[in-house]
């Protein structure tokens, strides 16, 4: 057979193999829907997927040389390390008080189980990555239990009563960290993993508190500043 009708053969053949194949239909994704509580949605399950993959990345890099920072702190980064420690203690207690205050069993109850897995979940990845602190002392960086400790608070109080609590408990969290990291203790990573797992649990755990009055407010961004919105449900 010569060349030029093998190609012909071939060019037919090929054709009528790729005739076979069906087209692969992608069904069109859902519309968004407004969360409800207990709804994962896509921001909820990225603070996961993040956390899982920094906690990954940070197994599976090998332990690179690196001279602790063995300086003694001053004595005022010690006050702030001690005022921070308080400050994440307080945080939750705050917390529940205020679910007392308003008579709130059922957040009660999500506040203790929240902080539980919020805490249980950064001691456990501790002993899995086993990460040098910055002033060489163990090997208990990351994530950062103490401000766990404080993100599982403001977190809940955010979810559950809305950014008028939330939001000022986010800058006490913001000063934990902060503190952690002036100390040598942790580094930014390892202080934003534990702020990330406490969002995560409040996201799929707690629920709005259902106010007496129905009347809601949120606080959006917006590309000139931020917008509050109130709402009335009859």
């Amino acid at each position: 057979m010569a060349p030029a009708a093998r190609l012909v053969k071939i060019a037919s053949s090929s054709r009528y193999q790729l005739g076979n194949f069906k087209p692969v239909m992608f069904a069109h994704p859902p519309p968004a829907e407004v969360r409800q509580p207990g709804n994962i949605g896509f921001w909820d399950m990225t603070f996961f997927r993040a956390t899982a993959l920094l906690a990954i990345v940070i197994t599976a890099t090998p332990a690179f040389a690196f001279t602790p920072n063995t300086t003694p702190l001053t004595k005022s980064e010690k006050n702030i390390e001690q005022i921070g420690t308080g400050v994440a203690i307080a945080l939750p207690l705050v917390a529940g008080g205020i679910t007392l205050l308003k008579h709130d069993r059922v957040g009660a109850a999500q506040l203790l189980v929240e902080s539980a897995l919020t805490v249980g979940t950064a001691f456990a990845l501790k002993q899995i990555v086993k990460e040098r602190r910055p002033n060489g002392s163990d090997y208990k960086s990351f994530p950062s239990d103490t401000t766990a400790i404080a993100a599982a608070g403001s977190s809940f109080l955010w979810a559950r009563y809305g950014w008028q609590y939330g939001l000022p408990a986010a800058g006490l969290t913001e000063f934990v960290a902060y503190s952690r990291i002036q100390a040598h203790q942790h580094r930014w990573y390892d202080t934003l993993a534990s702020s990330a797992i406490a969002a995560g649990y409040s996201a799929v755990l707690v629920t709005p508190f259902k106010r007496k009055y129905n009347i809601d407010t949120s606080l959006e961004a917006a590309p000139d500043g931020a917008v509050v919105r109130m709402s009335y449900a009859w």
